[in-house]
């Protein structure tokens, strides 16, 4: 199970779900400067841009993934602009075709004699930052599952459909406890699909990474996402280890008060499908717009 090669004949579906409710206008606790929002924004675009170098090949993006992207908030929907708008799942040479912008930053490198220099990259954004409306989560989960039925549907086998979802609070429309357990039971022949989740706090409360029970869990809420979470197929506990990654052989794809360095890793560990290390982007920085 969770073996399938990732191939073009076989390509895999990841879903990146965003909270994009008012509440991530937020800064992060112990942050003033960074709001969710725009930290999150960052990691996302970092993470696409990772795929989309992962399946060049020879200067040809190979579509060995289809990648969904939806946001809520204000709405519920694919939230990819420009000539991919509407969307709901889009291959990967197309995402890397139709960037909403190309910024520049400079990324630190050795100098080959124990000092550091900077060198100038470019790097595309298909996301901006949103924050704004209430947190229609089951919505959005419905959505998912929906979009994920029609994928399945011409693609039931290779590697199971991988959700990655972010929220900083409840659910505003319902318990996701049913429909997230629909999406679970969702499979190929590979195996079941997996959801995991990511929950950030404004709080200065203790994080609780990728735990294989829910004893320490402090609220209905944190629980509730928990038993919502997959368990991580070995592949993704080796991709946990070599980023240095606490995890157990119960662990669960589930992240509770998570810190900006728990979203980074988040992302990594859940697109760490192939086995590949994930492009490590943590020490590069903003220059112009």
């Amino acid at each position: 199970m969770y073996s399938a090669q990732i191939t073009r004949a076989k390509p895999a579906c990841i879903v990146l779900l965003v909270d994009q409710s008012g509440s991530m206008s937020d800064p992060f606790s112990g942050d003033a400067a960074t709001k969710k929002s725009d930290f999150v924004a960052e990691v996302v675009n970092h993470t696409l841009h990772d795929l989309v170098i992962r399946c060049t090949k020879t200067e040809e993006v190979r579509n060995y993934y289809y990648i969904s992207m939806i946001g809520y908030g204000r709405s519920v929907g694919p939230v990819f602009g420009g000539p991919l708008a509407a969307r709901q799942i889009v291959p990967i040479a197309e995402v890397a075709d139709y960037p909403l912008q190309v910024k520049s930053r400079y990324k630190r490198v050795s100098d080959g004699a124990g000092g550091w220099v900077e060198i100038p990259v470019r790097f595309p954004v298909w996301l901006h930052p949103v924050s704004e409306g209430k947190t229609p989560m089951c919505e959005a989960l419905s959505l998912v599952k929906n979009n994920l039925e029609s994928w399945l549907a011409e693609h039931p086998g290779g590697f199971p459909p991988t959700i990655l979802h972010l929220t900083d609070g409840e659910s505003s429309d319902g318990d996701p406890d049913y429909i997230g357990r629909q999406i679970m039971s969702l499979k190929t022949d590979d195996g079941n699909a997996l959801l995991f989740n990511c929950h950030i706090s404004s709080q200065r409360r203790q994080k609780i990474e990728y735990p294989a029970d829910d004893r320490s869990l402090p609220d209905v809420f944190a629980r509730t996402l928990f038993q919502i979470s997959s368990h991580l197929p070995q592949n993704f506990l080796a991709a946990a280890a070599q980023l240095g990654v606490q995890t157990s052989s119960g662990s669960r794809g589930f992240v509770f008060n998570g810190d900006p360095s728990s979203i980074v890793q988040f992302y990594e560990i859940g697109t760490s499908l192939t086995g590949m290390t994930p492009y490590r982007w943590m020490d590069d920085r903003t220059e112009t717009a």
